[in-house]
């Protein structure tokens, strides 16, 4: 059976299943169909799904001439049906593992498109989880599920674990260069997954588990959180000793060696940092550990919006206003810079704070047109609904105080300061520029 499979992917007749669409779905599909596979994007949005049947791509990383070309060819194949599963050698799921409203691991979206596959599951069969989940998630919840068809893994059917790593907006790693993590459930799953991502990764690297391949993801982003918690906490003692935290990080760079560059901001945002440390700190309580450097880490990163608001504050009463009744423009408000992700983002939190202390909020980021309650992080109906306002000297003028929130390049950052009076530079965005109007404070 593994040989068949195999046989099917080296010769492109084998037909791959997506589910999930989104930031890493999508482009993995039209790799995979950029190759020559037939690609089946499954996705219960009808929406995402309607707007792939016409060509159309809705993720700034993704071309729109690349998705219309694949489906013009007949190669990607968007669906809301499950049913595809039944003609499909290969099922790829990549949905979303987002946090309960008690930060807790919330997997109904894998189980849903785990029971997905196992009411279809046939004889041979590779199944990747690639959604990020706590250690073991691979061969204690879906290993079972699908054993109860009576298949055999590693021989009627291959089940691994392989991390998606994918950076939006980040035009300087793209899929193809990422090397790729693949852990199966025996040897066979992996060298199998590894027949699979080689046709469109350059690199494919297998370990010696499923269980390895998760741990891998989380210890990864779990990183890169604590390492953001130190720079925020940096940045709030140098503050206090009047030293540039800018300026000491762009020293440290020149050590180049045992030293890698992390920045501040109003907080974390995203799919993965700021979700996946509780995946992890869940996972070992569930044993009895308790990991404290999570702990403090996620402590300072949450608290970095209440940080920027008391800054706001304090700059307001220099001016002799209060928060409250002040008009607060927020110029950026996606997760990370030139993207229009906002999920997580600490733009939104800093927003709701502002809107709780009574201030006039309005924001300006081209690429997220409307903000609902819904977006916001307590999803309060009481919330406003909010669209993005042109940047112009009007726009400028009715702020009492300017937010960078999120330093997308295309704010021409030279005028901004020309054609305002305060602002609040949480990325430090504003640092070239030179003899300007506005009053420039910096986290």
């Amino acid at each position: 059976m593994m040989q068949e499979l195999k046989r099917k992917i080296d010769t492109k007749e084998a037909k791959i299943g997506i589910i999930g669409a989104g930031y890493v779905g999508l482009p993995l599909a039209v790799a995979f169909a950029e190759e020559g596979f037939y690609v089946f994007a499954i996705d219960k949005d009808q929406e995402k799904v309607e707007h792939l049947q016409k060509g159309k791509s809705y993720i700034e990383d993704i071309p729109q001439e690349e998705v219309k070309k694949v489906v013009e060819e007949g190669l990607l194949l968007p669906t809301v049906s499950y049913d595809v599963i039944d003609e499909v050698d290969v099922a790829i799921i990549t949905v979303p593992t987002p946090l309960t409203r008690y930060r807790e691991p919330n997997l109904s979206f894998i189980e849903e498109a785990a029971e997905g596959i196992a009411e279809r599951l046939h004889s041979p069969m590779l199944i990747s989880l690639e959604s990020t989940t706590y250690p073991g998630t691979t061969e204690e919840k879906l290993l079972p599920l699908f054993q109860k068809r009576g298949l055999k893994v590693g021989k009627d059917f291959f089940l691994v674990f392989s991390p998606e790593r994918i950076n939006p907006g980040d035009a300087q790693h793209p899929l193809r260069e990422i090397p790729k993590i693949v852990g199966g459930i025996t040897p066979q799953c992996g060298e199998v997954a590894y027949s699979l991502y080689s046709k469109i990764i350059k690199k494919v690297v297998i370990v010696s588990s499923a269980k390895t391949a998760e741990m891998i993801k989380l210890f990864e982003n779990a990183f890169r959180y604590v390492n953001i918690a130190y720079v925020n906490e940096m940045s709030i003692v140098c503050k206090k000793l009047g030293i540039d935290i800018w300026e000491v990080i762009e020293g440290a760079k020149t050590k180049g060696f045992g030293y890698i560059p992390f920045y501040p901001g109003p907080g974390v945002g995203g799919h993965c940092i700021p979700i996946d440390p509780h995946y992890l700190r869940w996972h070992l309580k569930g044993l009895g550990h308790n990991e404290l450097l999570l702990e403090i880490a996620d402590a300072i990163n949450m608290e970095m919006p209440n940080y920027v608001l008391g800054m706001a504050t304090d700059i307001l009463g220099e001016m002799g206003k209060a928060l409250n009744g002040s008009n607060i423009l927020i110029l950026g408000v996606a997760y990370k810079k030139d993207i229009s992700d906002k999920r997580e983002s600490p733009a939104l939190r800093l927003m709701e704070l502002l809107i709780e202390k009574k201030a006039n909020v309005f924001y300006s980021d081209p690429h997220i047109p409307k903000l609902e309650p819904k977006d916001f992080p307590s999803q309060k109906p009481a919330l406003p609904h909010l669209e993005s306002q042109e940047l112009d000297e009007e726009t400028l003028s009715r702020a009492d105080l300017v937010i960078l929130a999120t330093d997308h390049s295309c704010f021409d950052y030279q005028w901004i300061a020309d054609n305002c009076d305060y602002i609040l530079d949480t990325r430090n965005a504003f640092k070239g520029v030179k003899n300007c109007r506005a009053k420039i404070y910096k986290l």
